[in-house]
Order: structure tokens, then sequence, then C-alpha cells
């Protein structure tokens, strides 16, 4: 059986560094702060926004929320943002999507400076993803808690075949860019690769962003793999949430791998917190 891949394991040695760090910025008088720019009442983001705010509160980051009706302009959202971007005292903004079909998200993703994008949402952030500098902005913290949990579990990249299965620009395509960086030989699969199970079987690592629940099953697997499930999906059969990775189908064969939930998702969250201390830091 496969060791699991707990992200609560990772989320409590992040807290521990990141609630030092807090402690050393508030000791000269800055206290970080993540503001949190919601548009409506959609349930899923609401709930975002509430696990991030109780997550923020447990290594002592400040939260400013923002709240704007679902019937708000685009002039007005681009006036909040421009606000959060002039406030000396917030020092991360994450604007939560979708956004109404009325507003041009792209137009508010740029807007945002992306010295304060701590959710790599900019496309100067994404920009500083592929071409190695960090200090542009911050990668999505999707892909970023990936790498956390490569680094605290020890599994070296260094000269490993790894896959990506998806090339989403949130997920797929900067897991891709993060692993070249951790010297990886990356390669990247999608809906129009020939043959994905082969290539994934003589992956070392396998990241899967599929979108698909349970898509990815005992074929695309061989033994001592090392798998990161992104996937979220609500499966109504079994009233329950799973991956991308039929799990016990994957558990049987490979080496290690994240569950769901518990995994991936659990570590997200504290990336966007240690995101926000980064970001006051550089301030």
């Amino acid at each position: 059986m496969a060791e699991i891949l707990k992200g609560a394991d990772v989320v409590a040695a992040l807290n521990e560094k990141m609630t030092a760090e807090v402690t050393a910025l508030k000791e000269n008088g800055v206290t970080p702060t993540l503001a949190i720019l919601r548009v409506g009442e959609r349930p899923d983001e609401i709930s975002y926004e509430t696990g991030a705010t109780k997550r923020c509160a447990t290594v002592g980051v400040g939260v400013k929320h923002v709240l704007l009706p679902e019937n708000t302009d685009q002039s007005t959202l681009l006036s909040a943002v421009e606000a959060l971007n002039e406030d000396d005292s917030v020092h991360g903004v994450l604007i939560l999507f979708p956004l109404p079909k009325h507003i041009d998200g792209e137009a508010v993703r740029n807007a945002l400076n992306p010295r304060k994008d701590v959710d790599g949402i900019t496309d100067i952030s994404v920009a500083g993803v592929f071409t190695g500098a960090s200090h542009k902005g911050f990668a999505p913290c999707t892909p970023h808690a990936c790498m956390e949990i490569l680094d605290y579990y020890g599994v070296d990249c260094t000269g490993k075949k790894a896959v990506v299965i998806g090339r989403s620009l949130v997920v797929g395509k900067p897991a891709a860019m993060m692993l070249l960086a951790k010297n990886a030989t990356v390669t990247v699969c999608h809906t129009k690769t020939v043959d994905i199970p082969a290539i994934a079987r003589d992956a070392d690592i396998i990241i899967v962003a599929a979108g698909k629940m349970n898509a990815i099953t005992a074929e695309y697997f061989s033994p001592g793999q090392t798998v990161i499930d992104v996937g979220i999906n609500w499966n109504e059969e079994e009233k329950k949430l799973c991956g991308d990775v039929k799990f016990d189908e994957a558990e049987a064969i490979v080496g290690a791998i994240t569950p769901v939930p518990g995994g991936v998702g659990s570590v997200t969250t504290s990336v966007l917190v240690k995101h926000v201390i980064e970001a006051a830091k550089r301030i």
C-alpha cells in the first residue's frame, strides 16, 4: 500500500514557520494583512473566504473583507481593486473568482498590483513563474501547494521524470514550470495527447489536474511513483469528495499519493497565507 501524503502534516509545519515570521514582522510594526474581495454571495466563494480567514487567524495574519453586490458594475469593481492597490496596510489581495458574467475578469485580474497578487492571477505573476523571476509576483497557490507537499515529504525532483496531466494556466502549466525549476524532466499531457497511460506509467512523479472525477485509473500507474492529485470533485453517487485519480486503484500500486480530501486542497490555503507574509516582508 502507498504512503499517504497528508496535507495536515504539511500545514502544521508551515504554520509553525509562519507564526514565527508574523511575530517578527509585528515586532517591527508590520501586521501582514490579506484583503479578500468578493462580488456576490456564491456559497463556494463564501466557504473559501471563511477557510482563508480562519487560516490567517491561526498564524496572526490580519484580514480585510471587501464585499460588493452581485450587480456591481465594472468601473466600481476596478475602483475597489485600485483602492486596495493604494492601501499600504494591505499586503496581499485575494479576488474571488468566478466573477459575475457581466464583469471582464481579465481586466480585473490585471488591474491588481502584482506585488499584492498572492494568488498568481495577473499576467505579470504568471510570467514570473515561467521566467523564474519570483520577485515579480507569486505562483498560483495550488501548484505551489503541490511543491510544498513534495518538499515536506522529501521527494527530490532532480533528474526525475515528471508528468503533469492537464495544461490549464491555473495548475498544469505553472506546475510544469515549477517542476522544471526543481530540475525534473517534465512532460505535459492533455486531451490531445496520444496514449497518456503509457507516458504516465514511465514517470517518477505525476501531478494530476485533469478536471474529471476518477478519470485516472490503474493503467496510468506503476510501482514506486509519487502521485499528487489536484482534483476536487463531488461524487453524487457516493456523497463524498473525490479526486481526478481513482484512489483505491492507485493506492494499491504507487509508492505515495495525496488523498482527496485532505491533500493538496488543505495545503493551498496555507500557501496563500505564506504569500501574504512574503509580500509583507518584501514591502
